[in-house]
């Protein structure tokens, strides 16, 4: 080899391109380090409703280290998300010394086993100080279930609403048990039992015969349970009595007898 000048030649120019790369790098390296790109503005794309925006600017001084080039976005990002109210991070850079964050905060579609609160995602959150709860949020239904059926629950809620909505009634608790059993409350105290199969069926169908079966039968502001567990119909519990309703009513009879 050492007699070939061709093998020679490119031996030396391979060692020459890696001795560039390497000063090319350290000189980079030293460049991205000076003190001559110092971090200066944290701009947000839109100001926070829930986030405390005192947290935030402590947790951008006590993460943030380095200059524009080395500073650790995700490291930023991830402590950002551990703040109440936030949902999702986006940090960028933008030329010569900022740093953009795009913040979206969690909303709050009800409260999860009376301790936590769901987003409108059916994710689970924690706000840390229910002070900064907005007034609204008090009113918010309220729903039950194991840890990991908060999406399911959320996605019920939503079908179970949109059924209800010819009656103008509104759900005031949604749960479901660890037997997998639905159960509704109303805004009005009316509670209803789904079952496990056919549940939304089951809902469906009392929603179509309510106006002209049980709606007469109840006295204002009196509590009433009903069990739509059945295949032809349903039991409604009012004020101390029980009546059940057949199938027939579905045809638009209202056929009540004393439930045995």
């Amino acid at each position: 080899m050492w007699d070939n000048a061709n093998a020679l030649r490119q031996m030396a120019n391979a060692l020459f391109a890696l001795c560039f790369l390497v000063v090319l790098y350290g000189a980079l390296h030293y460049v991205v380090h000076l003190p001559i790109f110092p971090l200066r503005t944290l701009q947000l794309h839109a100001i926070p409703q829930r986030v405390d925006m005192a947290q935030m600017e402590a947790v951008a001084r006590n993460t943030l280290r380095g200059n524009f080039f080395t500073a650790d976005l995700e490291g930023l990002r991830s402590a950002f998300e551990k703040l109440p109210w936030v949902r999702k991070v986006n940090v960028q850079r933008h030329f010569p010394g900022g740093l953009e964050v795009g913040l979206e905060e969690h909303v709050a579609l009800a409260q999860w086993n009376g301790s936590q609160w769901v987003n409108t995602y059916g994710e689970v959150f924690t706000t840390g100080d229910e002070q900064g709860l907005p007034e609204s949020a008090q009113h918010l239904p309220r729903f039950f279930g194991d840890p990991d059926t908060a999406a399911e629950v959320t996605q019920m809620y939503a079908a179970c609403s949109v059924l209800l909505s010819p009656l103008k009634q509104s759900i005031d608790q949604i749960s479901l048990s660890p037997r997998r059993a639905w159960q509704l409350r109303l805004h009005d105290g009316m509670v209803l039992e789904l079952g496990r199969e056919q549940a939304r069926e089951h809902l469906w169908r009392f929603v179509a015969v309510y106006p002209y079966s049980l709606a007469p039968l109840r006295r204002s502001g009196s509590n009433s349970h009903v069990d739509l567990r059945y295949h032809n119909g349903f039991a409604a519990y009012l004020s101390g009595s029980a009546r059940s309703v057949d199938e027939a009513a579905v045809g638009g009879s209202t056929d009540l007898h004393g439930k045995v």
